[in-house]
This record gives structure tokens, sequence and C-alpha cells, in this order.
């Protein structure tokens, strides 16, 4: 653990003392529960039946607004007050989870995010093939069957719960993942400084920050805990005067970040490299120049490259390599992922000038903090370690997403750092007092009620707001009412082995349902020209490319609210257009009305006639 014994600590039992009135205790509680008490209210008042272009931001009531307001100002004047005990801080963090993570959880009926239905339906798979299976027999799904760490623990998960699937507590998943990275975040950043005022608030701007959304039921939000955590442990027990404590206590601490290693790297492809840069440039600092975490971390991460991943990365390869070094192409998003429409583009801006905004305070912390630069510069490395990671890959075009999450434990602790009064030395402390100044930081200083005061609460309040529509601006995308997922669930109980199921996109609740059995045609993944005669003639051509199917096994087409709101959100086909495929399904002869409610349309190809012309 780095010595900061020089650093001014945050609170002492002397000045609790001094601080005993059991009403100046008390004081935090108010403005908690009567922000706690807005929330409940916000969320009894809120009707997400018809959400719009801005998602949740124009659904919710207003007292939410005014709830996080009071939740934010309650907490700037509790954290800054170095006499309160922490654990007010930590009910506001806390606090701020609830609003933050569990109010979606709450509002909506059912999970939110594609991609973890997605999740729901390879776990679904792995309980009922019983074991993993290779590209020949489930196809592109097999990549998931190369990295099951996270989709092996969540079917024990299940089994053990009792329930019949994961969609039973997925909807949480968000508030369980956020509270799993508060006790590495804690570690951390107690690493570099005592000040409790400093280590609550980068907690605070960390969340707030997190909005990039891999916090769902995905591989990825266990996999990041787990990195932070390794470098928590790091960061702790791996610098030099840790090492000088002993080697046998070095060795229990290798085998714990070896464990979390092996979970990440057999849980998600990305992570391991990102711990991989972020261990090698802790290498670059004298005090953390230790090989062992990072040549631990390359070793298993080659070895499960080599053996259980080698399938998909030889196929994968020679496109990862061309993208090396192709820095414009691996953050540009590209046709179908661009907001299109006044709500899309404002809540993309609002989330952009968040992420810029803490980088933007945390430059200022570097700058402004001499202490902090030298004391907590291997944190600094950490937060730009991932930088390099732009010339490596696209990753589906999340990459500029993924490297800012990467950088924000660090990036946090900085952006904190310049909201503070300047850190200084108990050293320089006790030389001003002797000189008569008393104008040292600290508590008095702390109780000023000036811009010192006012300014970074506003800039705190202000990103506090911005994550909401920043982090549920797309609701209309992510949101599956219930009758979309009864719609889908008839579909999948019905069709038999060998069927198809067509869809414009693959953003609606159980699109995997069944993949081992069941094969899926999304034609907005087609070229252009196919799109395009997809609109000029819809019952016709689709009919085409659902031909192949032979009796038993049937062909669907499907068509839902959630993929109405991704094609038009995305910039690819609008409403109209979409409604008017439907109407030419529904119209012509070929195709038969299965079922149909509020939510969407689903039709079932004729086979005992000819094919359309």
């Amino acid at each position: 653990m780095t010595d900061l014994s020089d650093l001014p600590p945050a609170w002492s039992g002397r000045s609790a003392l001094a601080w005993s009135g059991r009403s100046a205790l008390a004081w935090p509680a108010v403005p908690l529960l009567v922000a706690l008490a807005l929330w409940a209210y916000a969320v009894r008042h809120t009707d997400v039946s018809r959400l719009d272009d801005y998602g949740l931001v124009s659904a919710l009531h207003p007292t939410f607004w005014a709830g996080l307001a009071v939740l934010t100002t309650g907490f700037w004047f509790t954290v800054r007050d170095t006499r309160r005990p922490g654990a007010w801080s930590a009910a506001y963090v806390l606090g701020l989870l609830v609003m933050e993570r569990a109010t979606q959880a709450v509002l909506y009926p059912t999970p939110l995010y594609a991609w973890a239905w997605k999740h729901e339906a390879v776990i679904d798979h792995l309980l009922t093939a019983g074991g993993l299976q290779t590209a020949d027999q489930v196809g592109d799904m097999a990549v998931y069957d190369q990295w099951p760490g996270f989709f092996a623990a969540q079917a024990a998960l299940q089994r053990l719960l009792g329930v019949d699937s994961a969609a039973m507590f997925m909807a949480w998943w968000p508030l369980v993942s956020s509270l799993l990275l508060l006790l590495p975040l804690l570690l951390i950043y107690r690493t570099f400084t005592e000040d409790r005022r400093l280590i609550w608030t980068a907690v605070w701007l960390f969340y707030v920050a997190n909005w990039v959304g891999q916090d769902y039921f995905s591989p990825q939000s266990v996999a990041y805990a787990l990195h932070v955590g390794v470098l928590a442990v790091v960061l702790r027990r791996f610098g030099r005067s840790a090492v000088r404590r002993g080697q046998p206590r070095q060795a229990v601490w290798t085998v714990v970040i070896t464990v979390m290693i092996v979970a990440i790297v057999i849980s998600h492809q990305l992570t391991p490299g990102m711990l991989v840069v972020c261990l090698l440039a802790l290498c670059l600092s004298r005090r953390y120049r230790d090989w062992v975490p990072v040549v631990t971390t390359v070793v298993i991460f080659l070895a499960w490259c080599l053996t259980a991943a080698l399938p998909f990365l030889s196929a994968a390869m020679p496109d990862m390599i061309r993208s090396i070094g192709d820095v414009g192409a691996n953050v540009e998003t590209g046709y179908g992922a661009t907001p299109t429409g006044t709500g899309a583009i404002a809540t993309s801006w609002a989330a952009r000038l968040l992420s810029g905004s803490v980088l933007l305070l945390a430059g200022v912390g570097v700058w402004r903090q001499r202490v902090l630069r030298h004391r907590a510069r291997p944190l600094l490395l950490v937060a730009a370690a991932p930088l390099p990671m732009f010339a490596a890959s696209s990753y589906g075009s999340e990459m500029i997403f993924r490297v800012l999450l990467f950088m924000l434990p660090g990036a946090a602790f900085f952006a904190a750092a310049a909201l503070l009064p300047k850190v200084r030395t108990l050293a320089a402390d006790a030389a001003a007092q002797e000189a008569g100044n008393r104008q040292a930081t600290g508590p008095a200083r702390a109780r000023r009620w000036g811009t010192g005061t006012w300014v970074p609460l506003a800039a705190l309040l202000g990103t506090t707001l911005a994550f909401v529509p920043a982090y549920s601006g797309k609701d209309r995308i992510n949101y599956f009412p219930p009758q979309e997922v009864a719609l889908v669930r008839q579909l999948f109980d019905q069709a038999p082995d060998g069927s198809l199921v067509v869809a414009a996109n693959r953003n609606y609740p159980d699109a995997y349902a069944d993949y081992w059995s069941v094969d899926h045609y999304w034609f907005l993944d087609d070229g252009r020209s196919h799109v395009d005669q997809i609109v000029r003639s819809p019952a016709a051509t689709l009919a085409r490319d659902m031909a192949g199917v032979e009796r038993p096994a049937r062909a669907y087409f499907l068509l839902t609210q959630g993929q109405l709101a991704n094609s038009e959100m995305n910039g690819q086909l609008d409403q109209a257009q979409l409604r008017r495929i439907q109407k030419s399904v529904a119209a012509s002869p070929r195709f038969r009305l299965v079922a149909e409610n509020s939510a969407g349309w689903l039709y079932v190809l004729k086979q005992s006639e000819g094919a359309e012309r």
C-alpha cells in the first residue's frame, strides 16, 4: 500500500467529539430521506406506456428530477464537512445507486436490453445442451461457448435459486453490478488518500459518469468488476512497501488475483486486454515495477486464446489484424448505429458532454493538485492506459465507449480533486501555522460558502442530472412491453425445429430463443441493395427469402415495436417504411396472420402455394 502518512486525514476522533451534537449528526438524513421520498412518489406517478424519442427523460414525473437535485445537494454539503461520519457519504452514494440503477427495474414490468435477453437464451441453451458446443452445432453463437464463465455461473445461480429463467432477476442486474464495484473503488481511492471528501466525491463521479450501459446482465459487467478488483489488489498489495512486508503474504495475494484473472479470461474477450495494458502502465512507475501480475495475466490470457477460444480467433484474426492502426474506422459508428431524430441526437450529445465534462475536470484536477499528481501517479497511468486501444480494434463500433469505461476509475478520482480545495501535506500546513497563516486548507476553509462551494456544486449537479438522458435516453429502443414479450414467446412456443424467423432487426425480446434449433434472419443486416429491394417489393421479396423452409418447419415474419424503434432511431428504415412492409405482407396471399397485438405482428408463410410472382 502506498505510504501517504503525510497527507491530511479526513476525520479524527477529536473532531468527532467536537461535532457530537445529536441534531447536527442527524442533519444529513433530512435531504436524503426527502430525496428518496420524492423518488418513490415519482416512480408511482410515471407512465412508461408511451415512451418517445427522449426515452425515460420525458416520461419521468418532475419529482424525480427534484429528488435527484436534493440528493446531490445534500451529498455535497455532507461530504465537504469532514467532521461528519463517513457513513453519511456512503448512504448518499447508495441512495444515488437506487435512483440511478433501480428506477428502470421498478418502472418497467419486463427486463431492458435485447442483449440481456440474448444472454438469457445462452444460459437456457447451456442448461438444455448440458455442455459446450462447437460452431458446427450452433453456428456463430458458439463464441459464447468459447467464453462460458459468466453463463456457467448464471446457470448455476439459476438452479440454486430454483427459477425457470434468468429473466426473473436480470432486471435488477444494473444495481447489483454497480454495488459490486463499490468496494474495489474504495480500496483504490484509499490507496492514494485518506481524505474522505475526495474518496466519496470520486465514487459519486464514477457512478454518474458510468452511463455507457455495460452494467446490464452481461459478461462485461462481471468482468469489469473483477478488472477493477484486480487493480485494487495490485495497487494496494504489490507496491514497493507491500513487497517489503514479506513474501508469504505476497504469495497469497498472487493467488487471489490469479483466481480473478482466470474468471475474467474465461468470461469476456476485451477485458483481459484492457487489464494487460493497465498493468503494463503500472510497471512504468518504479513504485509498482512488479512483473508478477502482468505476466500472470498474459500467460492465462494466451493459454485460453490458444485452446478454448482458438476456433473463434482463427476465423476473426484476419479482420482483427486489418483493424490495427485504423483509428478512424475503429471509432466511427457506421450504418445502423447513427442517432436519428431530435430525441436520439439530444441524448447522444448529453452522453458526450457528460464524458467530456468528467475528462475535462480530470485534467483540471491533475493540473491543480500537485500533491496528488505525484502521489497518485499510478492511478493517472491506469486512466491513460486504455487510450492506445483505439488503434487496436473497433470492437463492433463500441471501442470508444469501452475505452471511456476503463478510463473512468482514474478519471473520476482526478475529476473529484478538481472540485475540492487543494490538497496539502501536513508539513505544509504546519509551516503555514507557524507563520501565522490561518488559511490552510481543511475544515475551516471547507465551511466557507463562496464560489469554492457553489461552482463545484453546480458542476456536480450538472453531471448527475446529465446521467439520466445519457443512460436511459434510448429506453424507447431498450424497453419491450409485456405484449411484445408475449407475442415473441407465442412464436417460439409453436415454431417447430428447423423453422426460420425473419425480422427487421434483432431488437426484440427472446430474439435468440431456441437458436440451436431455429434459424434467424434479420434483413436489415443485409447489404443496402437487398434492403432497398425489400422496401420496393416487400411481400414478394420476403416470400422468396423464406421459401426454402420445408415441412414440418415453418417460416415466420415478425415485426415488433422494438424493431420499429431501433430501426428509426438508428438511421435505418423509418416507421413509415417498416409499416409499409407490414401492410404488404398482410395483404399478400402468401402470408397468414398468426397473432397480433399492440406491440407487433406475427405472420407465417403458407407452404402449400407456389412462389408469388
